[in-house]
Parts: C-alpha cells; sequence; structure tokens
C-alpha cells in the first residue's frame, strides 16, 4: 500500500464574486521512501497541495489518505495529533524564534510531547548533529548563516522522527552553493529511510529527486 494517496483533490477559494480554483482534481501516488519534488509556476497549485497534503487545508472535495488513515476525516484534535506524530515541515522562511537558541528551537516540537527536559534536549542535540551543526548548539538565530539557520529548521522538522518531511521551497532564501548544500542533506535523510515531498521553483533541485510531479493550472501534468 502507498504511503501517501491523494484521490481527486479539488480545492477552491472565493475571491470576490469569483472561484478560484487552485486545484483542480489532483491525484498523486507515493510510496514510503521516496524523495518527491512538486513543481510548476507561481500560481499552479503546488503550495496549496503541500498544505493539503500537509493536513493544513481542507479539501474542497477529494481524500487525502496518509499511512492508511482518512486525514480530513479526522476530528480536529486528532488531526493536529496526527500531524505531530507523523509529519516533518520546513519552510522558505526559517521561522525561528530570535531569542531561542539552536537547540532551543529544535526542541519547541517536543512541548507536546511526554518526555522529560534532558530527553528533550538530548533529542534535539541529535537532530542537530546529523545535520552538522552539534557545535552549535548555543548559538542564536543571528549568530548562525542562512545555510545554517535552515539546518536549524530541518533539525526542528526531524527531531521527532516524522515518517514524512514536507518542504516548501527550502532554498528560497539561499545561494547556489548554499542551496546545494542544504539539497545534498535532504538527500542523505532520505537515503535514511526519510520520505520528502518537497515544492521547489528550482529545476536544480529535481535532480535530487526519485521523480518529480509537474503542476499547471491547478492539475498534475506529468511525473
Amino acid at each position: 500500500m502507498a504511503l501517501i494517496e491523494i484521490k481527486n483533490v479539488k480545492k477552491q477559494y472565493a475571491s470576490g464574486d469569483d472561484v478560484v480554483e487552485a486545484l483542480r482534481g489532483v491525484d498523486i501516488t507515493i510510496e514510503a521512501g521516496e524523495f518527491i519534488t512538486i513543481m510548476g509556476q507561481s500560481g499552479s497549485g503546488k503550495s496549496t497541495l503541500l498544505s493539503v497534503l500537509g493536513g493544513m487545508n481542507h479539501p474542497t472535495t477529494g481524500d487525502v489518505e496518509m499511512a492508511g488513515v482518512r486525514l480530513y476525516q479526522l476530528p480536529g484534535e486528532k488531526l493536529a495529533d496526527f500531524r505531530a506524530q507523523n509529519l516533518g515541515f520546513v519552510f522558505q522562511s526559517f521561522h525561528l524564534i530570535p531569542y531561542l537558541t539552536a537547540r532551543e528551537n529544535v526542541m519547541l516540537p517536543l512541548a507536546i510531547v511526554t518526555m522529560s527536559t534532558a530527553a528533550k534536549k538530548s533529542a534535539a542535540r541529535q537532530a542537530l548533529e546529523r545535520v552538522g551543526l552539534g557545535a552549535k548548539l548555543d548559538r542564536l538565530p543571528n549568530q548562525l548563516s542562512g545555510g545554517e539557520q535552515e539546518r536549524v529548521a530541518i533539525a526542528r522538522a526531524i527531531v521527532n522522527t516524522p515518517h514524512i518531511l514536507l518542504a516548501d521551497e527550502p532554498t528560497g532564501n539561499l545561494d547556489s552553493k548554499t542551496s546545494d548544500e542544504v539539497m545534498a542533506l535532504f538527500r542523505e535523510l532520505n537515503a535514511a529511510g526519510q520520505t520528502v515531498v518537497m515544492v521547489t521553483h528550482n529545476p536544480d533541485n529535481g535532480a535530487y529527486a526519485d521523480r518529480t510531479i509537474h503542476l499547471r493550472d491547478g492539475i498534475v501534468v506529468g511525473s
């Protein structure tokens, strides 16, 4: 059975008197352990698709099934729990808390987890070591480069060992050399068993993936 099945997903928004169709019947199957990039021009629906996939944006119609669970049939609290336990999110804007250290930022997803503070600190340290920042646990975000801040964001996304890592333009604010380093890190995480689904506008990023899904005007036009 596929890890993720998106079945005839449509997403409509009201815009004044008009209805905008962001997604127009999307069908995608993703296997466990795949590294998928989703590409398309601005307005193609790729970020909308990722937010629907991440349980953050209820589709107008259609179904999202993940690990055998129909996401949008879960009540709100159960959906939030499912997200916390199974999904890690990485965004273009790092969303780091400026007055918290790298380790404290990485510990944030563990706030709702029942474990000792010492265990949370240890998990955060291990996650930062995985992304090459074991020596910078106590640095504040403004003491880190853009690439290092993105690595902290990735460590935060993987600290609770999610089954699926969702990334929205994670290299959008980085220069090409740093972008390549971050993409190589995603590839390493994938090689270690992490399923990765990434929205990107950069064709070079597709070279790191197993498969690229192309969206245009809210529909899949190739994969």
